[in-house]
């Protein structure tokens, strides 16, 4: 057992894969309503030897923390209607053979109705599974779970999406919608 797992372990909490490995595929993680999913996500995909890029807000990219954010995976999104983050990660998977990177889809740690769309978008414009992975605090989980076939509907997608996170439960229950 490395590093991450024993923390994770000694915390109380467990992580498990129900997927293959892949080479590559984007994660969407949920539901996320507290800084601490960020810690668990990354000891859970640690503790299997596994390294998961994730998108963060630019303003968690200052100096000093920017270079570490970056050494773990991060990429930094700047959030204005003038950024293709989408086309950017997107080029990121056909120039790479391998490339995972973990999307919250609420986009905030807030209430969020409507969820962000571009996890779907860079799946299906890469053309890599889309995995749907979850925090659960009460049974203290953090899984990996399964793959999710996307149509191209995207508000169909999304409901299917929706209604599977429906069974979690965030730190924080009030801050989760579906």
């Amino acid at each position: 057992m490395n590093l991450a797992g024993w923390i994770l372990k000694k915390a109380g909490w467990k992580f498990k894969i129900n997927i293959p490995p892949t080479p590559k595929c984007v994660i969407a993680i949920a539901p996320h309503t507290s800084n601490w999913d960020f810690i668990l996500g990354e000891l859970a995909i640690r503790s299997v030897g596994m390294k998961a890029g994730f998108l963060m807000k630019d303003t968690w990219f200052f100096f000093p923390l920017g270079y570490f954010m970056r050494a773990i995976g991060g990429i930094p999104v700047k959030q204005s209607k003038n950024t293709r983050v989408t086309d950017n990660v997107v080029a990121a998977f056909k120039s790479r053979d391998e490339l995972v990177i973990g999307v919250t889809p609420e986009g905030t740690r807030s209430a969020r109705v409507k969820w962000r769309t571009g996890f779907m978008h860079i799946a299906r414009e890469a053309e890599v599974p889309l995995a749907l992975a979850y925090i659960d605090y009460p049974s203290r989980t953090v899984c990996i779970d399964r793959f999710y076939e996307l149509t191209g509907d995207i508000d169909a997608d999304m409901a299917g999406i929706k209604e599977y996170y429906s069974h979690y439960t965030g730190r924080f229950p009030e801050k989760f919608t579906y």
